[in-house]
């Protein structure tokens, strides 16, 4: 059958480069919009790494991109309340303990800064060393008064039953012997005037003490005495003995903000007198 028996001529018949197929509807009669010189038709957007978009339906979804969630440490409050939950702050020993530990700084600061301020030890007892000697061995004494005050707060409070074994007893056991290096290798370092405030008397030492265990912190007579305490402590599974341990930590950080500045004050005033000469 030709293309002139049904009626169509033959440029209608034979489709060209510049024709456009119609979807089939109602809009056959409008134009195509035309796209305007130089704008590029939009691309299908796509995930880096991920392909292309599905399409959309009723089922269909789009993907994501991962994220790592990290979780936030979260402080066991329960635990803190059901630890300290066995200490009876209310008991006379452990308050006793309480009033012991703060009482020794305060003590040896206020006698100290006495001395240094009106010298009355130093004419009482005929020299600085000896009123030195003197204040050390009350202080001594007060420090034995202390841990016997510590020990029997821990015995009249209940035990923690899960640290109740040779692990905690041995790390304790291991604590304890470091800080009592650090007391007696402080010792050994300042000697007994130097341990006991005896700059306060006079008592000067000619160079700052840089060895061990000064190479390693500040301090190290008080904090290795706060490392035997948490050591007996961890030995007697106690957690008032705990509590007592974090009052003696306190106690000192107060004393060490007294007699540092002063301290200082006292070596800077030496400083000053061997320059004036």
């Amino acid at each position: 059958m030709g293309a002139g028996s049904a009626g169509l001529s033959p440029a209608a018949a034979v489709p060209t480069r510049f024709s456009l197929p119609l979807p089939p509807g109602p809009s056959h009669s409008q134009p195509l919009p035309l796209r305007p010189r130089g704008v590029r038709p939009a691309r299908s957007r796509r995930c880096r790494g991920q392909g292309p978009i599905p399409a959309a339906g009723p089922l269909s979804v789009r993907p994501r991109p991962h994220t790592v969630t990290h979780p936030r440490p979260e402080v066991d409050v329960a635990a803190m309340v059901r630890l300290f939950g066995y200490v009876d702050v209310t008991d006379t020993g452990f308050i006793v303990a309480v009033l012991s530990i703060a009482f020794n700084p305060f003590f040896w600061n206020v006698v100290a800064r006495w001395e240094h301020k009106t010298r009355a030890l130093s004419q009482t007892f005929g020299s600085p060393r000896a009123a030195c000697y003197c204040l050390g061995a009350v202080i001594l004494l007060l420090n034995c008064v202390r841990s016997h005050c510590f020990t029997e707060a821990m015995k009249s409070q209940p035990k923690l039953e899960g640290w109740d074994c040779h692990w905690t007893y041995y790390s304790g056991l291991a604590i304890s012997a470091v800080g009592t290096l650090f007391v007696t290798s402080s010792f050994l370092a300042l000697g007994f005037t130097g341990t006991f405030l005896g700059d306060y008397f006079g008592i000067l030492m000619e160079e700052k003490v840089t060895s061990f265990p000064f190479s390693i912190l500040d301090n190290p007579m008080y904090w290795g005495s706060t490392a035997i305490y948490l050591g007996w402590s961890l030995m007697h599974a106690s957690p008032a003995g705990l509590l007592l341990t974090a009052v003696v930590a306190i106690s000192y950080t107060i004393a060490v903000l007294y007699e540092g500045p002063f301290t200082e004050e006292i070596y800077r005033r030496k400083q000053k007198g061997v320059k004036s000469k």
